[in-house]
């Protein structure tokens, strides 16, 4: 066995487009691309409010056929994504493309990385729930175009989906799911509701933050081969500067982005930030509380925002993500002091002691109370009787838990469910 430590750490990054109106320039790179039919992802809202119809003429007007799929679910399962697939394969398109917030874009990537590796979906979802397949080659082209500033899934290797007969959200991870251009407009962010901006934005500071507060990569043993060199190889000084860039914009302009759609500063922040913390985490990764949140978000499937459009019952994923994390940085603290007071210090702004545990639960639970997020798992339709399932639910998230500064016991994830259970 290989004693030594690691040495190396890897960032990539997509690249990015960012500006007012830079949607428009859809077409254009597409051509660059090299796409001439292509697979496009349309969250169906969007469609609806019109905001797609200049993204796809600028696209038809390069002479590129454009094939439009909408069958798009907020926290999509894996029937969904299998109904993208087969139409993105009568499509034969040789391109993909995705208008959306982050269920648009993974089913893209996934639409695309079955369309051109083969197999089924489950073969390469991750073990120990799938069957952590890797693509054996290069995917097509995939132009990713956020609508939302949350998951980061224009910047980064995941694609997360539910699966309610298991009662478990879980995802692909893989180095070639990574999008190979985004297009970050601050202006397909002025219908979204106050309710998915906060939420969205609360999923922004916690990937910062988790990954900011990650394992450092130096911790691991050194991989027999690059090849075993993990996705999420924990922080490292090029990922810490996307991160706490992240954090402190979620600090600073978060509030006002939900205050008023018409803050296009607050907004075009938080848009940006969402593609920060993506290229942070996917190359440091996350950890506790995203664990905590698969169960939370797919164990039941009974609370409904009254905020968000539609009348499906689920919880938003920056919302199942950012509510157990006060207890598990309060859990992590020991681990890092100094980086934990640091992640509070540039959320709030604020001076704190060294040994100041809660600095960071509480300027997270001051945003939170800020942008009316739930502040307890209870308010979901969980209740200590639930415990048990949500920790077997965790702990299968082994992928994300080797990332954490702390590992966690089944005890443990127990003591956080408890303290965040409202």
């Amino acid at each position: 066995m290989n004693d030594e430590r690691e040495r190396i750490f890897t960032v990539e990054a997509t690249p990015v487009k960012f500006g007012p109106g830079a949607a428009l320039d859809t077409g254009w790179e597409l051509r660059r691309l090299g796409a001439r039919r292509v697979f496009f992802v349309v969250d169906p809202e969007v469609l609806r409010l019109g905001l797609a119809d200049a993204v796809l003429d600028s696209v038809r007007t390069e002479g590129i056929e454009v094939t439009v799929y909408s069958d798009v679910e907020t926290e999509p399962t894996l029937a969904c994504f299998e109904r993208a697939v087969a139409a993105a394969r009568a499509a034969d398109a040789d391109a993909f493309s995705a208008l959306g917030g982050g269920s648009a874009i993974d089913i893209a990537k996934v639409a695309n990385l079955v369309v051109s590796d083969g197999g089924a979906i489950m073969e390469y979802v991750n073990a120990p729930v799938g069957g952590g397949r890797q693509p054996a080659g290069a995917l097509r082209p995939l132009l990713a175009i956020p609508t939302t500033p949350g998951s980061g899934s224009e910047a980064t290797t995941v694609a997360i989906l539910d699966l309610p007969e298991l009662r478990i959200k879980t995802g692909i991870s893989h180095r070639r799911l990574r999008p190979t251009q985004a297009i970050v407009d601050p202006e397909l962010t002025r219908s979204a509701p106050a309710a998915v901006i906060a939420s969205a934005g609360l999923d922004v500071v916690c990937h910062a933050a988790e990954s900011f507060l990650s394992r450092p990569y130096t911790s691991r043993p050194r991989p027999a081969s690059p090849a075993e060199r993990p996705p999420y190889q924990g922080s490292n000084p090029v990922a810490d500067l996307w991160s706490a860039q992240a954090i402190r914009n979620g600090g600073e302009f978060l509030r006002r982005a939900v205050r008023d759609a018409g803050d296009g500063e607050a907004r075009g922040a938080m848009m940006l930030s969402a593609t920060m913390a993506g290229v942070g985490f996917g190359s440091a990764g996350v950890h506790i509380p995203h664990a905590c949140a698969y169960p939370i978000a797919g164990l039941k499937h009974q609370y409904r925002h009254p905020g968000y459009p539609g009348d499906k019952k689920f919880v938003p994923h920056g919302f199942s993500v950012i509510v157990t994390s006060p207890a598990a940085f309060r859990f992590t603290f020991d681990s890092a002091p100094a980086r934990h007071i640091q992640a509070a210090t540039m959320l709030s702004g604020q001076v704190y002691e060294a040994d100041d545990r809660d600095a960071l639960p509480d300027a997270l639970l001051a945003l939170m109370r800020d942008v009316d997020a739930p502040l307890g798992v209870r308010e979901f339709g969980y209740d200590d009787s639930d415990i048990p399932a949500l920790v077997d639910g965790a702990m299968k998230q082994q992928r994300l838990l080797n990332v954490a500064p702390r590992t966690p016991t089944a005890d443990d994830l127990a003591r956080i469910f408890e303290e965040s259970m409202g």
